[in-house]
């Protein structure tokens, strides 16, 4: 019942038709400016990878004989590899529409964190930025497909009404799929998943770690920003550190980020929602892409990425399933 269930509500994801891909086989003019791609295959495994230094800073100019891709150990050879400063990125916000952001402001705050977000990609003049917006409650509902349009995604969070219970690892997982997918074979894209919750989940039928694992395995970076009280959070200057007991799921979320390549942040002023968007549209726009071909088989097959410098250190997606690169199983 419950894969049935999960089956219907991506058909009908599906159906909506909502990627770029679609819209722009509709209308060929309407086409964006072309992006560098990898070949397309379901046996190239790609991972995107973002360098820093021991000060935080953005470590460019990496070549691909600096990095160590370890499949269970074992070290893969990297067959295509593509740096680029300042690329493109698509961003899909997953708002979190459950009765419990009704508290306080907290779906308003929501929204402003967004906004930040926005505000950081290029949604005009060289329009080379896309962005979604998707809701969820116990279910995951399509507000507005990929568009450069700053007046569609506006109207998108305006319809942002919270209302019932919450399955974020459920909403995360299918998104994070539809995401993937949306794009076609263009794999040295930068795209992510944007979740924007209160934290609390009351009803997912997917583990943390089933939804880690999915997400990481389709190479789809998930950021958290769980919207706070500043009772709840207080002096805390940049909307990362946990203060106390902020959320009791924010454990489970970091974990589910980390796995998939990006980070969790708590927001509870304007201040750390403009910090959060800054790092998450700076790391997208300065992946290194890497690519190799999948191994054999299918199952659940660990990675871990290194660059050959003891002071740079990188953060990447852990593992990959069933030797796919743009699709896992949701079971």
């Amino acid at each position: 019942m419950a894969v049935c269930r999960q089956l219907a509500v991506i058909a009908t994801l599906v159906a909506f038709g909502w990627s770029t891909g679609m819209a722009a086989t509709q209308n060929p003019a309407a086409q964006p400016p072309q992006r560098p791609t990898f070949r397309a295959s379901v046996d190239l495994v790609t991972v995107a990878a973002v360098a820093r230094d021991r000060k935080g800073r953005f470590v460019r100019g990496l070549t691909k004989e600096d990095f160590t891709v370890l499949e269970a150990g074992r070290q893969r050879p990297i067959v295509e590899f593509h740096a680029e400063e300042n690329a493109p990125v698509d961003v899909a916000l997953l708002f979190d529409v459950s009765g419990s952001m009704r508290v306080a402001s907290k779906i308003e705050d929501a929204r402003q964190a967004a906004r930040h977000l926005l505000s950081a990609l290029r949604l005009e003049g060289d329009r080379t930025d896309e962005a979604a917006v998707f809701s969820f409650d116990i279910g995951l509902q399509s507000l507005q497909s990929f568009t450069t349009d700053p007046g569609a995604i506006e109207q998108a969070l305006s319809r942002v009404r919270p209302y019932g219970q919450t399955s974020i690892y459920d909403a995360v997982a299918e998104t994070a799929s539809q995401v993937a997918e949306s794009k076609g074979g263009r794999l040295a894209q930068r795209r992510a998943v944007v979740v924007l919750t209160d934290g609390v989940d009351t009803s997912s039928l997917l583990s943390p770690q089933r939804v880690a694992e999915i997400a990481s395995g389709i190479d789809v970076p998930v950021y958290v920003l769980v919207v706070l009280s500043p009772l709840d959070h207080p002096g805390e200057p940049d909307g990362v550190k946990t203060q106390g007991n902020a959320t009791e799921d924010s454990g489970e979320l970091r974990q589910l980020a980390h796995h998939t390549g990006g980070e969790l942040f708590l927001v509870s002023a304007p201040a750390h929602a403009s910090i959060a968007a800054r790092q998450i549209v700076d790391e997208l726009r300065h992946q290194y892409v890497l690519a190799f071909d999948a191994t054999p088989g299918g199952g659940w097959k660990p990675l871990d990425v290194k660059v050959r410098r003891r002071d740079v250190t990188v953060r990447a997606r852990t593992g990959y399933s069933g030797g796919r690169s743009s699709s896992a199983p949701v079971s």
